[in-house]
């Protein structure tokens, strides 16, 4: 399992009805993409939700790196290039995914929290920490699913989790889901992953 993000951030004044009309043309292509787990379009607003920017910020989880590379290096991710320049891919190894109460449930937002790890701390007991917020998170009520994921370059932690409600009890930086394509969701592997 791969989780995976890159940002746009836009200007302050920029139209997001553009991005909304970009995702509802083209959300649908990757809802039958072998070796995709789940993307989220998501998008944050200047003054929605706390947050400071404008940008779009699509988040997935890979169910094989086949399918990643094909969607990278395929031509699919060039679409978004030839648009809007190329962005840093953000990376981050799998280490827990849970299906929430919300399963069910269409998501209304998504936070993405990045953390971090200290120098000198016992790596094992991080990442044991970070399955249990992991099933902390899909342990709340209106969760649709939670995920946590390490990055070993920068030795950071990202946890995400989907709300059916936009009233999470999160910490992190709030997205509205703009459209969700979820074609190997079902097979996940659950639980920790190490």
């Amino acid at each position: 399992m791969h989780a995976m993000q890159y940002e746009l951030t836009l200007p302050a004044d920029y139209d997001m009805g553009v991005i909304r009309g970009r995702v509802a043309r083209v959300g649908h292509l990757l809802d039958d993409w072998d070796g995709l787990g789940f993307k989220t379009y998501l998008l944050r607003e200047r003054g929605v939700h706390g947050s400071p920017v404008n940008q779009y910020a699509p988040f997935y989880l890979w169910n094989t790196v086949e399918g990643m590379n094909r969607f990278l290096w395929g031509g699919a991710f060039q679409r978004l290039v030839n648009d809007f320049g190329r962005p840093e891919v953000l990376g981050w190894s799998g280490l827990a995914y849970e299906e929430g109460d919300a399963a069910g449930s269409p998501a209304v937002v998504a936070v993405r929290r990045r953390q971090p790890i200290a120098e000198g701390v016992e790596l094992a007991a991080v990442m044991e920490d970070a399955v249990g917020e992991t099933r902390r998170l899909a342990g709340e009520d209106g969760v649709v699913l939670a995920a946590a994921a390490v990055d070993p370059h920068r030795w950071e932690l990202v946890h995400f989790s989907l709300w059916e409600h936009d009233t999470p009890k999160a910490e992190g930086d709030v997205f509205q889901v703009l459209h969700l394509s979820a074609p190997g969701r079902g097979v996940l592997p659950r639980g920790r992953q190490w």
